[in-house]
């Protein structure tokens, strides 16, 4: 049993403004269900309320609390598009343009319905943009702007140019970039808490502070907590970055990254008509990049720096608020009031790890930073392959991903030097 469970959810911006004060009950004795969810965070709540919605009975158990983890810490941004699909579509060996096109887009409008259907109130907002650092970048951004409109694709896409950029931002720290309407932002905790109220509304079960110790396979597995077990007819792991079960299985492939945000004190009216005004969620285009954008109450959230080596800094304001303040000189002396972390799930090659331990116990980690919409992408995928359709979820299933030997501590550190060398590519003109 991983002693570090339970715990309350970190001291974020999100926790102090979260909509609900809801405390599911601990699992104690035994329950019987369709499906049974290990973890309360996007995955395990975007797959509950899916199935829910199809009429299959569900239980979620939760170490800690629902969306304790990334999916309640994130950049709470709304990026369509899926980790690593370039070998996705190497791995069909067939043409499937139109089906990952689908994909590329699904996890984005999925939020976007639940939001209006179960009027969750998370601060939903479109506007995104990729700004550029680099001449590569620009370049990029220009084909994939063209291939948006060759396809005449139903939101506004535009590309900036350096000079527009200080109107768009307030900042001339880049070349340039590409604004997107279909994507944009929320607060991620109050989305998945939002989405476990929806699902309990239709009939799911959820159980907080109940950590998994142990899972016993069959025609029925039972998954045990320490006080009880819930009986199902699958089940359905999903704890990313903080799974420990399953190891023979999971192990080795995903690694817990560190990334990290700070929250200053809300913006005069007068920085808020200079920076960002048009409210866009704003990421940089490199692997080792800084991502932000403004709350619903105008306080800069300003994240990055993803920290491969599993330690945190000694001050996250310390190593994050230079960074900001190079981006923006203009929000010096603002007061930070809030800083977290908190660790994403990566993997070598990038594309989510999907995959059958048995006919009957499925697996989803990985998302490299793109869990919002991919987890939503990805509750979809499961509750399909539940049902009988498996198209989708054997197209993740099939990429063979590589796995790093000797734990995590050795594979973090190896996973660290390879890091390094996408810092290096970022530093290419």
């Amino acid at each position: 049993m991983n002693t570090q469970f339970p715990q309350p959810h970190t001291g974020s911006y999100y926790a102090a403004t979260a909509n609900s004060k809801e405390e599911y009950p601990v699992l104690e004795g035994a329950e019987d269900c369709d499906v049974c969810i290990v973890g309360g965070g996007f995955t395990g709540i975007s797959s509950a309320l899916e199935l829910t919605e199809r009429g299959y009975k569900v239980v979620v158990v939760e170490a800690n609390r629902v969306s304790w983890g990334a999916s309640g810490r994130n950049g709470g941004q709304l990026i369509g598009g899926i980790s690593g699909e370039s070998k996705l579509h190497k791995a069909q060996g067939k043409d499937m343009s139109d089906l990952f096109w689908d994909m590329h887009w699904a996890g984005n409008e999925i939020v976007k319905s639940r939001v209006e259907k179960y009027k969750i109130d998370c601060d939903l907002k479109s506007g995104y943009i990729d700004v550029a650092t680099r001449p590569r970048h620009i370049r990029e951004l220009e084909e994939y702007c063209e291939e948006l409109q060759k396809k005449q694709f139903p939101f506004e896409t535009r590309m900036v140019t350096k000079e527009a950029c200080v109107n768009e931002l307030g900042t001339d720290h880049y070349l340039g970039g590409m604004v997107n309407m279909a994507n944009g932002h929320l607060h991620p905790l109050n989305l998945c808490q939002g989405e476990a109220t929806a699902a309990v509304e239709q009939g799911a079960k959820i159980f907080e502070q109940s950590p998994v110790i142990r899972i016993e396979h069959g025609n029925r597995p039972k998954v045990f907590t320490d006080k009880g077990y819930v009986e199902s007819n699958f089940v359905i792991l999903a704890g990313n970055a903080y799974h420990m079960l399953e190891k023979r299985y999971t192990g080795g492939v995903v690694f817990p990254a560190g990334s990290y945000i700070i929250a200053t004190e809300p913006l005069s009216e007068e920085l808020q008509k200079e920076i960002v005004p048009a409210d866009m969620a704003v990421c940089e285009m490199n692997h080792v990049l800084n991502y932000y954008r403004l709350s619903a109450d105008k306080r800069m959230l300003f994240g990055g720096r993803c920290n491969y080596s599993g330690r945190d800094p000694a001050s996250i304001k310390d190593s994050m608020l230079p960074r900001m303040l190079e981006i923006y000189p203009q929000l010096k002396g603002l007061k930070i009031d809030y800083e977290w972390g908190g660790k994403i799930g990566i993997v070598i090659n990038r594309v989510p790890h999907l995959g059958q331990i048995s006919n009957n116990i499925y697996f989803a980690q990985g998302y490299s930073g793109h869990g919002v919409n991919v987890t939503h992408l990805v509750g979809q995928i499961l509750a399909d392959a539940i049902s009988g359709t498996s198209e989708r979820f054997d197209i993740f299933a099939k990429v063979k991903h590589h796995r790093i030997p000797g734990g995590r501590v050795v594979g973090n550190n190896l996973v660290a030097l390879g890091m390094l060398y996408f810092r290096m590519l970022d530093l290419l003109p």
